[in-house]
């Protein structure tokens, strides 16, 4: 799942691939807005962890499950 996190006066989003699901992110950005959560925290395929404080999120974007295409037949 590609996320895209857009943090305020970064000039750059964060852009990971997550083995999250859309509601497992979409209820970590929910805990984080709400107060419940000081931290909006999401880990990437690779094990890394990405942390961004609560308050200074300014959007998150959820995209759909890449299909990588493999060969010459996929032109």
């Amino acid at each position: 799942m590609e996320v895209k996190i857009g943090v305020q006066n970064a000039p750059r989003e964060i852009v990971i691939e997550s083995s999250q699901t859309a509601d497992e992110v979409e209820n970590a950005v929910a805990k984080a807005l709400d107060g419940t959560s000081k931290l909006f925290s999401l880990t990437d395929e690779h094990g890394r962890r990405i942390l961004v404080p609560a308050d200074r999120l300014a959007y998150v974007e959820i995209g759909e499950q890449a299909i990588r295409k493999v060969g010459f037949g996929t032109i």
